[in-house]
């Protein structure tokens, strides 16, 4: 799932290629992918973007100006992608058993534009347009941006207060923080080098330090190596640049110790025993526990 990182690389590379630009047909091919009717997504036609932003992991791109302005919000989901085209055709692309889940063409020139597409059975790909992204309901429940410099560490240690919950379930929250998924979530507690099952109450305030330090690293540092990619390269910088998450089986970059797995019905965690949990495993079961 694209996350902060690959989201804020999008919008740097979209920001590049559209703002100025009049957007000429907008072909919604698979319906399900659209969240809002009034207005529809063909009153984008013959409208200038102005802008294109990131609000979490949604895509925000904004067309016209004033009391005429209206939001192309998009959220890539689990498996969303935008692929830019250089050479489009001309003729409108048909529903099928394929990919394509909706395409917006340009005016000048008439061959550019960008798709949308979502891989496998499980769909999540999710298109609004709205004239306040705020009344996107992913929006409106966001959290703070950790790259946001009001996230300061007196701001994480009051989202952190009370919470009950162990860190790699608050990390995920769009509610708590805006723009960490799954991966970067194993990266951030890598770096801080804590249990992923560790609860966010008991954190001390040197701990808490430390895991506002690494989120602000992590990200940063995974926004710089995307930087200046085209859509098509960031998969692959994605995964190059990680150091935990996807390599159960693989040794530690930091340690050398193997790096372990623990697999839930939709998802799995990946996590250095020696650098996050005192050499310990931890069982890979639901609500695991470490390993007496």
């Amino acid at each position: 799932m694209p996350e902060l990182p690959e989201v804020e690389a999008l919008s740097a590379f979209l920001a590049e290629q559209l703002v100025g630009r009049e957007i000429d047909r907008v072909y919604p091919v698979a319906v399900n992918v659209l969240k809002t009717y009034d207005p529809p997504v063909t009153a984008l036609e013959g409208r200038t973007v102005t802008a294109v932003g990131r609000r979490g992991k949604f895509l925000v791109i904004t067309a016209g100006g004033g009391a005429d302005e209206l939001h192309l919000v998009i959220h890539l989901a689990r498996a969303g992608w935008l692929r830019w085209q250089r050479k489009m055709s001309a003729e409108p692309p048909h529903p099928g058993k394929g990919p394509l889940a909706l395409r917006v063409r340009l005016v000048d020139p008439p061959t550019t534009g960008f798709d949308l597409t979502e891989a496998g059975t499980k769909k999540g790909l999710a298109v609004s347009v709205v004239a306040d992204p705020a009344e996107v309901p992913g929006i409106a429940r966001l959290g703070p941006d950790p790259l946001d410099p009001a996230f300061t560490l007196a701001a994480l240690r009051a989202l952190l207060a009370g919470e009950r919950r162990q860190l790699k379930g608050v990390l995920r929250d769009q509610s708590v923080l805006a723009g960490i998924g799954n991966a970067y979530s194993d990266e951030i507690l890598h770096v801080a080098k804590m249990s992923p099952f560790k609860l966010a109450a008991k954190l001390t305030e040197p701990e808490t330090e430390i895991l506002h330090r690494a989120i602000g690293d992590t990200l940063r540092d995974a926004v710089e190596r995307s930087r200046g990619l085209a859509a098509g390269e960031l998969k692959a910088e994605k995964k190059i640049g990680l150091r935990v998450h996807g390599r159960a089986g693989q040794p530690c970059p930091v340690c050398g110790d193997t790096i372990r797995e623990v697999s839930f019905a939709d998802s799995a965690l990946q996590y250095c025993p020696t650098c996050q949990t005192g050499g310990k495993p931890l069982a890979d079961r639901r609500l695991s526990r470490l390993l007496k």
